[in-house]
């Protein structure tokens, strides 16, 4: 029973913010016609956005296979899925365990401190309860010392990085209904940051102007797959039609498969944003129940695309400047002696959109270029610092890939041997 608490239902994102959509709608003594609506929306723009994100990592994920061959680079490539995937055949009791105490002193940390956020984003709460495993177990910490360590440090995480960003999701929002509930917080704390030194928020990346013979570009779905078709081609081209062909596309033509790819990307971009309006609009009335009753003032702290329809311009732009900080990385990283970190375009694009978002709040254009660049440098760097730090996991080819895991990681990692 324990084992499907866990797994089926605290495991299961979209059924974790249904529950607490649930909760909320409940404790507001809401007719029972407004809370199953309330409740199966909110599940249903989750699972939308989920699908939309499934959809996405499936064409990088074609995107990425091209890239490897057509450049015939080796290197650790960042996945949280891949590595927590590993990681579970050993730490999957205390992975479960951290997870589900961790989020116990969530609540209460938001309810006895001024940090009123309610981290939702139930994989990332899975990923960083793994890595906490991981690290401490590495170290030598057993048993219930793990647990209630672990715990501590992954609750005040889960209101800490919400409320650094806050300050910059009232201002890309303009309310305060909603948190940044992501662990790639460090990398949208210093595109906020860096925004603000190098940029101007009056000349936003969403007034650029385009011509009127171009003014399709103005929408989203159509600039997304011109953007991504260029890559594409580009990819493809340099893969070469025999390897694309044979290994991907099932006797495509290599051009067209690079086409339909491009434009699958923008169809996954366009159902995220569909899934994230259809959240929004029930979980922040529904949580008002909890905040009412359990936690006053509590704010839900959502997952990073939760931003995307704030600034569509900075997410492609955020996307493609990460990416590229990404590349240029690769070949940095040798001369400090590190391993080579070949671009996650997963979490380039995820967290390379958010950090445009961020940077382009505070600086507009140049924030957003200026705060997606070093979040592309953070994403490479951080990981090939982890490594060390993940025992056997570092020898895997595949790590943590979002900013915070490196920073959580590392400082952890050297707290703990200094014990040891």
């Amino acid at each position: 029973m324990l084992d499907v608490i866990m797994k089926d239902i605290l495991g299961t994102p979209a059924i974790l913010v249904g529950l607490f959509a649930l909760v909320g709608l409940l404790l507001q003594r809401k007719g029972i016609t407004d809370v199953v609506s309330g409740t199966l929306k909110t599940i249903m723009g989750f699972l939308i956005l989920g699908a939309g994100a499934g959809i996405l990592i499936g064409a990088l994920g074609s995107f990425g296979s091209m890239f490897d061959k057509a450049f015939q680079i080796q290197g650790v490539i960042p996945n949280n899925e891949a590595i927590v995937a590993l990681a579970q055949q050993t730490f999957g009791a205390e992975t479960a365990m951290i997870m589900l105490f961790g989020m116990v002193v969530n609540i209460l940390l938001a309810r006895f401190t001024p940090f009123k956020y309610i981290f939702l984003t139930g994989h990332h709460t899975m990923f960083m309860a793994c890595m906490i495993a991981v690290i401490l177990s590495t170290g030598g910490v057993k048993g219930f010392p793990l647990v209630l360590i672990g715990s501590i440090i992954l609750g005040a995480l889960m209101v800490l990085s919400p409320a650094m960003l806050q300050p910059f999701m009232r201002k890309i929002t303009g309310t305060n209904d909603i948190a940044m509930g992501h662990f790639g917080s460090i990398g949208y704390l210093v595109a906020g940051a860096i925004g603000k030194v190098v940029g101007n928020p009056e000349k936003s990346t969403e007034d650029i102007k385009v011509p009127k013979s171009l003014g399709f570009l103005r929408d989203t779905s159509v600039s997304v797959s011109l953007t991504m078709t260029v890559l594409f081609f580009i990819v493809a081209i340099a893969a070469g039609p025999g390897y694309v062909e044979k290994e991907l596309s099932a006797g495509q033509n290599y051009l067209v498969y690079a086409v339909l790819q491009a434009i699958t990307f923008a169809a996954g971009v366009y159902i995220v944003l569909a899934g994230v309006r259809i959240l929004l609009a029930e979980i922040v009335p529904a949580f008002k129940g909890i905040a009412e009753k359990v936690v006053p003032n509590a704010i839900p702290a959502l997952d990073c695309p939760t931003v995307f329809p704030f600034a569509s311009n900075a997410v492609i732009i955020g996307f493609f400047v990460s990416f590229v900080a990404g590349l240029i990385s690769m070949f940095l990283l040798p001369l400090f002696g590190l391993k080579v970190i070949v671009p996650g375009l997963v979490p380039h694009f995820f967290t390379g959109a958010a950090a445009g978002v961020f940077g382009n709040a505070t600086g507009g254009r140049r924030g957003a270029i200026a705060g997606a660049f070093v979040n592309g440098l953070l994403i490479s760097f951080l990981p090939a610092l982890l490594l060390p730090v993940l025992g056997s996991l570092g020898f895997e080819g595949t790590t943590f890939g979002d900013a915070d895991f490196g920073v959580v990681g590392i400082v952890l990692g050297k707290i703990v041997a200094l014990f040891n």
